[in-house]
């Protein structure tokens, strides 16, 4: 493990980790990262994987993590800008190194969405999702509903505009956001069109573009992804991907639990085989 620096178009430095294998099987995996989650969570799955033979690369979006400014107070950063250019920034990175390399990407929670905002995801063989949907609020149960609503309808533009940024820590929704990131996910939560209504918002959208296999992961203890916002996202996000989708039950987990995150902790780790068969 290798940490690297991958600027953008706009100069904005990402921070990254490579995971180079001692035999490598010429097969690369990019993993986006969920909204507010450091790329430190993926590491123990990053080694497994180049244990296996792959080369794999991790990375912060600009405003979280290690590519996270001194000051996040003012700092321009959005989900739409983490896939049109810290995402684009990445697709870049592996072109220019790895040109000859078959290429996957994991998409965990948004790190799905956004790749429909880079005419680069075009590059990847195969897609794995992982705990990622339309983020609607009314394709989630009531009382998860309420607080969605509350929370973003409320909580997050108020918040957002006192401080500067969003402090998802208070709430337990991970790490510190910038505001333009917190209102895009408000924007998923309330609006209808969820995805689509970024998509929408974005200069250039290439999601209908995307026809790659991709396999879909849920866990049935994750109280903020369902089969219908799933299936929103497969059908009007994404309508040309070929899905499949793999459930995971608790009793799957040695300690019984998966969750929204839990899928990529090592004590998980015999749940990595899923990923690993896919893109052997």
């Amino acid at each position: 493990m290798k940490p690297i620096s991958i600027f953008t178009s706009d100069h904005v430095q990402i921070t990254a980790h490579l995971f180079e294998p001692s035999v490598s099987n010429h097969k690369l995996l990019v993993i986006n990262s969920a909204t507010g989650v450091k790329q430190q969570v993926y590491f123990s799955f990053a080694k497994f994987l180049a244990e296996n033979g792959f080369t794999v690369i991790t990375y912060d979006y600009r405003g979280i993590g290690l590519s996270k400014p001194q000051k996040l107070k003012g700092f321009k950063a959005s989900m739409r800008i983490w896939g049109t250019s810290d995402f684009r920034a990445v697709t870049d990175f592996v072109k220019n190194n790895y040109p000859k390399y078959q290429k996957f990407c994991l998409g965990h929670s948004v790190g799905a969405l956004i790749l429909g905002m880079n005419k680069d995801a075009s590059l990847f063989k195969k897609f794995i999702f992982v705990a990622t949907q339309d983020a609607f609020a009314g394709h989630l149960p009531k009382k998860i509903a309420l607080s969605a609503y509350l929370g973003f309808g409320v909580a997050v533009p108020i918040i957002s505009q006192i401080m500067g940024y969003f402090p998802a820590h208070w709430f337990r929704l991970g790490e510190t956001l910038p505001k333009g990131s917190a209102l895009d996910w408000r924007t998923l939560i309330l609006h209808k069109k969820s995805t689509s209504r970024l998509f929408e918002k974005i200069e250039n959208d290439y999601s209908k573009n995307l026809n790659q296999e991709t396999l879909v992961i849920y866990a049935e203890d994750d109280p903020w992804v369902k089969m219908k916002g799933m299936e929103s996202l497969m059908n009007t996000g994404y309508p040309n991907l070929r899905k499949k989708y793999r459930k995971i039950v608790t009793t799957e987990s040695p300690q019984k639990k998966i969750g929204h995150i839990n899928f990529f902790r090592s004590y998980n780790k015999n749940l990595w085989n899923i990923v690993l068969e896919e893109i052997l």
